[in-house]
């Protein structure tokens, strides 16, 4: 009778643990909004950065004066069938905008809930030479993850989610606003700290490309760690890795 009690009861645990959510849906929300939002910054960064492909260092810069780097593109700017500069701007700013304040919301929820806590600063056993060495010695051998790092991220997706949202993001805004002539004019500073608006140009630049890298590196390790399974995940929240582990926990071998 005893036995006919228990059966049931963990069942009913291993069906609440196998729908358990591995993301919450804020963090799904604010993913994919600041994943369109990005494309969009993306493709209008381009279009004005082809409006003039040179970068310089300082508060100014022009086509007949020195340059710091000229970048192996076009000027569309030259090319008068081609307006990409105006309605480049109008969507660089919309969608800077609504990435920012989806940022802001984010930030500002994951601190109260602790996420970052969490799923941001790596675990002390993580840290450790041996698990660390592994780490890093998997990604770049691309082998696929075990199914255990479907629940938790390692210690690099750590570091690099850390560096993401708190460093580089950070820093794109801070540039983009020191190349605003309205706000520097008002908060000069914005863009002294730089050495000026076009050094905050420069800089933005190569955050830009940064920023490019890592996506790549994220979309490859996704592709190589199960592309149904984690867009699954980030879509729904649920992993299939919780439920094979309850499994395995249920039945042991």
């Amino acid at each position: 009778m005893a036995e006919a009690v228990s059966v049931p009861a963990l069942t009913v645990a291993s069906s609440a643990s196998a729908t358990s959510q591995r993301h919450s849906a804020l963090v799904r929300i604010t993913h994919w909004v600041n994943a369109i939002s990005f494309i969009c910054l993306l493709a209008s960064g381009i279009a004005i950065l082809l409006a003039h492909p040179r970068l310089y260092w300082g508060e100014t810069g022009a086509v007949g004066g020195p340059s710091l780097i000229d970048l192996p593109l076009p000027f569309v700017l030259d090319i008068s069938v081609v307006n990409l500069r105006g309605p480049g701007r109008y969507l660089h700013f919309l969608s800077a905008w609504v990435c920012v304040l989806t940022g802001l919301f984010y930030i500002v929820s994951g601190v109260i809930t602790r996420h970052f806590w969490r799923e941001f600063l790596p675990l002390k056993s993580q840290l450790a030479w041996k698990s660390l060495a592994h780490t890093i010695s998997n990604h770049l051998h691309f082998r696929r993850p075990p199914e255990e790092e479907a629940l938790s991220y390692n210690v690099l997706q750590r570091l690099a989610y850390f560096t993401v949202v708190f460093i580089l993001f950070p820093l794109m805004i801070w540039t983009g606003l020191a190349m605003s002539p309205a706000l520097s004019s008002v908060l000069p500073w914005l863009r002294t700290v730089f050495g000026g608006q076009q050094s905050a140009r420069t800089i933005h630049f190569f955050l830009a490309v940064s920023l490019v890298l890592f996506l790549l590196v994220h979309i490859a390790m996704v592709i190589r760690a199960g592309f149904r399974a984690r867009m699954r995940a980030m879509i729904t929240g649920q992993s299939s890795a919780l439920g094979r582990q309850n499994e395995r926990v249920d039945h042991p071998s």
